[in-house]
């Protein structure tokens, strides 16, 4: 499980608050969307959950272990895939994902996944070439074959179907649902509401670093469609 318990995190220079008193709660199982326009505080959450960011009050827990605490301790059971990748552009696609799983000290079960993943998104030939030369959208595949790879308890997207063509958007919903059946749970945000409405069983929207609805998908979007309730959110 992870829990966020009211947290705030205000950048000093600026002294801009970007997210204010969140709390949310992620079990085992779910696929949880957090949407939002830009800048409400959906990427200053996330990493806030990762451990890149600091945050002023309330606390993190993931699995038990405070992200405050212990973040390299939590950080082991879970993976991050932003929205831009940086990855070491001289490796090849195989080296990087190789070096991923010496980290996370994945053995017995690294070739089969990674081959697994590497048809699936269909990018096997090209992993042995180097970064450098990839589209956006391979090194999104490969940051994601990396990540599942170690098989984590949480995996958290950052606008995960960005730069993904169709069939490569298609495979990683799949992926989601079927990591999610064994037990997994995945916290990711986006501006794809439909995806967002057909894949979540929860969501959360956040407006001004707040949290102004969250819930299951059905309750929260109740009759109407999830860009309904948001479109009707935001121009109030």
């Amino acid at each position: 499980m992870l829990e966020i318990k009211n947290i705030s995190k205000t950048y000093r220079k600026s002294n801009v608050k970007a997210i204010d008193n969140v709390s949310l709660t992620i079990e085992e199982g779910d696929i949880f969307g957090f949407i939002g326009p830009n800048g409400s505080g959906k990427s200053t959450t996330i990493k806030c959950i990762t451990g890149i960011h600091s945050y002023d009050e309330g606390e993190i827990i993931f699995d038990g272990i405070s992200i405050k605490d212990k973040p390299l301790l939590a950080k082991q059971k879970m993976a991050y895939v932003p929205d831009n990748p940086d990855v070491y552009e001289t490796l090849t696609g195989i080296d990087y994902i190789n070096f991923v799983c010496d980290v996370y000290g994945v053995n017995e079960e690294r070739k089969e996944l990674i081959d697994k993943y590497a048809d699936m998104f269909h990018i096997k030939e090209q992993l042995v070439n180097q970064i450098k030369s990839y589209s956006h959208g391979m090194k999104q595949k490969v940051v994601l074959i990396a990540a599942l790879a170690h098989k984590p308890k949480l995996l958290i997207l950052d606008e995960p179907f960005v730069g993904l063509d169709p069939k490569a958007s298609f495979d990683l919903k799949e992926v989601m649902k079927e990591i999610c059946a064994n037990g997994t749970m995945i916290f990711f945000s986006s501006h794809v509401l439909e995806v967002v409405e057909k894949l979540c069983n929860k969501i959360a929207i956040i407006k001004e670093g707040k949290i102004i609805a969250a819930g299951n998908t059905e309750d929260v979007k109740g009759n109407t469609s999830l860009e309904n309730v948001f479109l009707e959110l935001f121009d109030e």
